[in-house]
């Protein structure tokens, strides 16, 4: 991704219906704010779409984009796909085609939240290391286990760089920006924007410890539930939690009462529902395996909590879920890599 300090990198910026708005912008804005600092035009993007016109991403606000057929044939330097809900319905035959033709021309490519899912779609990621918002990783992996999915803040392998979104967003469009015009402008950049440090391409989506609005959940607690985590296709008894967590039965109810607001054993049934359901909303896997992956032995008794959980059933929240619409989210509880 290195360039001559003197030539105009353009990024085609690459957005579908409901894409994240913050982490669009927070990815263009470390290079507007190096074009003001130095008075140059170091970088020039277009935001296009398929089919071009005004595209409404999932906060509301929406933004006018280019049709994919006014760039071609000039190829961009880098070009990023934003997308969140649904990826899977955004790798048209006119996006593919547009994605390999500049990737056969050299191009780098990248994504942003859920965007690898169409890179990956495309074959354009297949043996590479990729990264997705965490609450699509499960899925992910999945659907494509020729991609090696890392939980990383972002990816670089080559020409193929991806990123989780939100605000790591801007850690990603510094690294590019120090890789192709060095530390003295990215830092004048992220000053500018007032971005105080630079997370690298090994930082974590969720470092351990890690508590942005401070340590308010006692550390039992947390072991208690980093056990459960670690288990959610084969449930533990909570006895066995509350021995692997140093904790009585009675002292570990006293904490999630006072903490979690419900009981160790509903906790423990919720965040394999919550997994359970970015399967069935993300996936095409059989709900009897998404049940399994889940820790359900039972089909009927996995049907029957989903819909007490989600007022839906799983059949139904497959075709219904995939519609994205407002504050439709939910936790994703990770399945740990063996």
């Amino acid at each position: 991704m290195v360039n001559k300090p003197d030539t105009v990198t353009h990024l085609a910026i690459i957005v579908a219906p409901s894409f994240n708005m913050a982490a669009t912008m927070g990815f263009i804005d470390p290079f507007r704010a190096a074009n003001y600092l130095d008075g140059k035009s170091y970088f020039s993007w277009t935001f296009m779409s398929e089919v071009g016109g005004f595209c409404v991403s999932s906060n509301g606000a929406g933004i006018n984009t280019v049709a994919l057929a006014e760039l071609e044939p000039t190829r961009p330097d880098i070009a990023v796909v934003s997308t969140s809900w649904t990826p899977e319905r955004h790798m048209t035959e006119g996006v593919g085609n547009a994605l390999r033709q500049w990737a056969r021309a050299g191009a780098t490519l990248g994504a942003l939240d859920t965007g690898a899912f169409v890179l990956a779609q495309a074959g354009l990621l297949t043996g590479r290391h990729a990264t997705v918002h965490y609450e699509h990783i499960d899925a992910f992996q999945e659907l494509y286990p020729d991609v090696e999915v890392i939980e990383n803040l972002y990816a670089l392998d080559g020409n193929r760089i991806t990123c989780c979104g939100g605000g790591a967003s801007v850690d990603f469009a510094l690294q590019i920006l120090q890789g192709i015009h060095g530390s003295a402008l990215a830092n004048a950049a992220a000053r500018y924007i007032f971005h105080d440090r630079l997370r690298g391409p090994a930082a974590m989506q969720h470092p351990e410890g890690s508590e942005p609005l401070g340590a308010v959940v006692p550390a039992t607690l947390k072991t208690a539930i980093q056990v459960m985590e670690l288990h959610l296709e084969d449930p533990l008894p909570i006895p066995d939690i509350c021995k692997q967590a140093g904790v009585s039965h009675r002292q570990l109810d006293r904490l999630f009462a006072t903490f979690i607001k419900k009981t160790p054993a509903l906790y423990y049934r919720d965040i394999r529902l919550d997994r359970a359901r970015g399967l069935v909303t993300q996936t095409e896997l059989p709900i009897a395996q998404v049940a399994v992956a889940s820790g359900f032995a039972s089909q009927v008794h996995f049907s029957r909590s989903y819909k007490e959980r989600f007022g839906l059933t799983p059949s139904r929240d497959r075709i219904e879920g995939r519609v994205p619409f407002e504050y439709r989210a939910w936790p994703m509880h990770r399945k740990p890599k063996a």
